[in-house]
């Protein structure tokens, strides 16, 4: 992971403030009403986060598919489970995946694939996953590189 987008990512989460009410209107009509809860679950840091990969996805893939658009919108949705502040995941990337906590952060993807597995398409679990190595998820990728 590159340092530049860990920094900006890093000074982007300091404030836990919630998304704008207009960003949550666009949310809303991205996700399916399961999705939607699970989302508004994430940490404000993460939403806010996940609204600006979604406008960034949008521009790199403008013909995106709503399962496309979920994944952009649920890909950090796993991170929920290791339930770490700010500060505590700051130390989990740079010590790396040592204790259940740190590890669950290190894990996202696959944990927010297995949360996700029951409530979304297919194709948004394996995008968030990590699953699908195709034009959508580059472009997701390069989205999320803030």
């Amino acid at each position: 992971m590159k340092t530049t987008h860990l920094v900006k990512r890093a000074v982007s989460s300091l404030l836990q403030t919630p998304p704008n009410p207009q960003d949550i209107a666009v949310v809303s009509q991205v996700l399916n009403i399961a999705e939607f809860a699970v989302w508004s679950d994430m940490q404000y840091r993460d939403q806010r986060h996940s609204v600006v990969v979604l406008h960034r996805f949008d521009i790199l893939a403008p013909a995106a598919v709503r399962a496309d658009r979920a994944s952009a919108l649920l890909h950090d949705v796993g991170k929920n489970i290791s339930n770490l502040g700010f500060v505590s995941r700051v130390i989990a990337t740079v010590v790396g995946p040592r204790g259940q906590r740190f590890i669950a952060y290190h894990d996202h993807e696959r944990l927010g694939a297995e949360l996700l597995r029951s409530i979304s398409d297919p194709r948004t679990v394996a995008l968030v996953g990590g699953l699908v190595d195709d034009d959508i998820s580059l472009l997701l990728k390069a989205a999320d590189d803030i």
